[in-house]
């Protein structure tokens, strides 16, 4: 808790640190040390914790999700607050992915950088965050995002 508060960690970035690969991190769900409650995602290897969700950013994600849906229609997959795994240390959930049609609309695995069209976060006071660190993430997303 202290490390919280004095921000220990951050002025010690020669400590050794283990990252955590996906296998972990869903390991940790599966034996209940992550729960449903637990607003976290995987980035680079540590648990970040995630913004609380407002009204306002409720508001906004079920207005984009209703025009989205009806864009995209059958051309691709609308996934709304769902994990996209980037690789074995990242697995974060965007608040919307397009994703590529797949016949078992990714109930058998997680879908991987390949398979999304486009990312879009809804960013109110997650902004910074957002544009530094997610978006730095998906480099070469960017250019793969204008597809529909």
């Amino acid at each position: 808790m202290a490390s919280r508060a004095t921000g220990l960690l951050t002025r010690a970035p020669w400590v050794a640190r283990r990252p955590l690969t996906v296998a972990d991190y869903h390991r940790m769900g599966e034996v209940g040390i992550l729960t449903e409650r637990d607003r976290v995602e995987l980035i680079e290897g540590e648990l970040i914790a995630m913004s609380p969700i407002g009204s306002e950013h409720a508001g906004a994600v079920n207005a984009l999700n209703r025009r989205l849906v009806q864009v995209v229609g059958e051309r691709g997959i609308v996934a709304v607050q769902n994990p996209v795994r980037l690789d074995d240390l990242s697995e974060p959930q965007p608040d919307f992915a397009v994703l590529k049609p797949r016949p078992d609309d990714y109930r058998k695995a997680t879908p991987r950088p390949e398979e999304v069209l486009l990312i879009i976060e809804v960013a109110d006071s997650s902004l910074s965050y957002d544009r530094g660190v997610k978006r730095s993430l998906t480099p070469g997303m960017a250019s793969r995002s204008s597809g529909l």
